[in-house]
């Protein structure tokens, strides 16, 4: 099944540390939490909850990125892991997701797409667009 959704998400926590190899060379672990801006509702119910935690290796804002997200809904819990790259120029941010686990009505799922992160309009905002295809098992 096909899925489109759209998240504000918030820094909550960042830690970040010079690694003084060359100009702006920097490690980020970010940690952030999210609301639906667009989203519908699946077997699983309604939005309850989204946190991330990212590793981000930037030189003068440009690099790779990992980390794991945890999603929770009224009747079910999905836990996916992401990559990416950030574009300095741009302020882009473009990769994949893959689910590994599910939880309650989410058991069993397997899935996968692609995001796309663009900064927001305050301070530690960005907006994350996800768009993907899942599939739950036979009940």
């Amino acid at each position: 099944m096909e899925r489109k959704a759209k998240y504000r998400l918030m820094v909550t926590r960042r830690e970040m540390l010079y690694v003084h190899d060359e100009f702006d060379h920097t490690l980020m672990l970010v940690e952030m939490e999210g609301e639906p801006i667009e989203y519908q509702p699946g077997v699983a119910g309604k939005f309850v909850s989204r946190r991330s935690v990212t590793f981000h290796d930037r030189i003068r804002g440009n690099g790779p990125m990992q980390g794991y997200a945890v999603t929770t809904f009224e009747y079910g819990t999905l836990y996916s892991k992401f990559e990416g790259h950030r574009d300095a120029e741009s302020k882009l941010t473009k990769g994949t997701w893959t689910i590994y686990k599910g939880l309650g009505k989410l058991a069993g799922i397997t899935g996968s797409g692609s995001f796309t992160v663009t900064p927001g309009e305050r301070d530690r905002e960005y907006i994350l667009e996800i768009e993907g295809e899942y599939e739950l098992p036979e009940a």
